[in-house]
């Protein structure tokens, strides 16, 4: 098994096969070449490649500003961020890189969540968080007595 760069800022081929042809038996998959995804007559005028790209840079932004309002609000915050981020890795190549990381950190998470050492230490953990939550409510409530809200004398 052979890896080469082809040139393209360390974007490898995977020659599983041996003979130099960086494909075994069938296509191998490739994640998408970098760049922009405007239409072709889009990128043939500057002009209109600049105002396609701050079109796209301001519709990310607003999604992206979106989500970040949403983050202490009720609301899918880290979603929409991402989904922000996709608008602008249409045009940006830092934004596809940064897509990339984020599903190959997600990707790894998963597999790592999905390990059963894994999973039996969170539900452990969980558990004990359960149990001192409820320790604590019982100590409230030992304490304080239970009143309800608009039984409360000022």
């Amino acid at each position: 098994m052979n890896a080469e760069s082809d040139g393209r800022g360390g974007i490898a081929t995977v020659d599983s096969g041996g003979d130099g042809t960086g494909v075994s038996g069938a296509e191998a998959p490739s994640e998408p070449v970098p760049g922009s995804r405007a239409p072709a007559f889009v990128r043939k005028s500057r002009a209109l490649r600049l105002s396609w790209q701050v079109g796209v840079f301001l519709v990310g932004l607003a999604v992206v500003a979106a989500g970040v309002v949403m983050l202490p609000l009720p609301g899918p915050g880290w979603l929409v961020i991402f989904g922000g981020m996709a608008v602008w890795a249409t045009e940006f190549v830092w934004a596809q890189l940064v897509l990339r990381w984020t599903r190959r950190k997600v990707a790894g998470a998963a597999r790592k969540a999905l390990d059963p050492r894994v999973r039996r230490r969170n539900l452990i953990l969980l558990t004990a968080g359960l149990v001192i939550v409820a320790v604590l409510l019982a100590i409230y409530v030992r304490q304080f007595g239970v009143v309800m809200p608009w039984k409360i004398r000022e």
